[in-house]
């Protein structure tokens, strides 16, 4: 059974969240303070967090990036906080995603069911022993770790996806909505414009010069590149 750390002090909104997990099959537990759950998030006992940003003696953020410094494993945001900058703050601090407040409980669950799902999958494509060399890049997919000239680079899941994905289909054109659809899946419901805002923080890692990329380059008007 896939467990699940529901880190959330609004206490109805955290039992309505357990609630439809449970439904569906998982084992989930609450934390309403943000100091105890950043310590439960860290032992390595749970398949996924789901956390507010907003939150008593420690905030979702710092949380996520104590994640971030252990482990791999997909972090959902859920909050109130619904502007862009909120939403482009989480994910560059290392959130897989975003779920504004107020949210259907059934889209929580389709989104845990789905990250998941992609994360077991990136771990057993990761067994490969597959090393994808790019111009000074090296993507090594058994140790899931990207370098730069030699230097490794810190990624979280989703950023990693991305790089694997377009890395492993060099010079080829995607959209935002195929890129979407290849990382989140076709049946995942959420907004592509997630999509450039990790282009962007892929960029900041790996370019040289992120506003003259030379690996992810910008069609306007059609999509994005791997340059190869």
């Amino acid at each position: 059974m896939k467990s699940v750390l529901i880190i959330e002090d609004d206490i109805n909104i955290a039992e309505l969240e357990r609630d439809y997990l449970k439904l569906n099959g998982y084992k989930a537990d609450i934390v309403q303070d943000g100091a105890e759950g950043m310590q439960k998030a860290i032992l390595g006992i749970y398949d996924i967090v789901v956390v507010d940003l907003m939150l008593p003696n420690k905030s979702g953020y710092d949380i996520i990036k104590e994640i971030r410094k252990k482990q791999e494993i997909p972090v959902i945001v859920v909050s109130a906080k619904s502007e862009d900058i909120d939403k482009i703050r989480g994910l560059d601090y290392g959130a897989d995603d975003y779920l504004t407040k107020p949210f259907s409980p059934a889209e929580l669950v389709a989104r845990v069911n789905s990250h998941i799902r992609r994360y077991e999958r990136l771990k057993g494509n990761s067994l490969q022993n597959e090393v994808i060399p790019h111009k000074g890049m090296e993507i090594n997919t058994a140790a899931h770790k990207v370098f730069i000239s030699g230097r490794e680079v810190q990624m979280t899941t989703k950023e990693y996806e991305f790089l694997v994905f377009l890395a492993s289909n060099p010079n080829i054109v995607f959209t935002k909505e195929q890129l979407f659809d290849s990382i989140w899946g076709s049946d995942y419901y959420g907004d592509t414009a997630t999509v450039p805002v990790h282009i962007q923080k892929i960029r900041k890692k790996i370019e040289k010069d992120p506003a003259n990329p030379e690996f992810i380059e910008t069609l306007w008007g059609a999509g994005y590149r791997f340059n190869a």
